[in-house]
């Protein structure tokens, strides 16, 4: 019973941990974008 709570608390580790990774990873990059395309393009940070 012990090894399968701690197998349960490994995957969920690994689990949130890639959620974890993908927001710190993908909020920037879309901040980056939206002020690539107002430079370039002349678009709506908003939009």
């Amino acid at each position: 019973m012990g090894f399968m709570i701690v197998l349960l608390m490994a995957v969920y580790a690994v689990i949130g941990g890639l959620t974890t990774l993908y927001l710190f990873f993908s909020f920037p990059a879309v901040i980056i974008w939206k002020f690539y395309r107002k430079l370039k393009y002349g678009i709506s940070v908003f939009n």
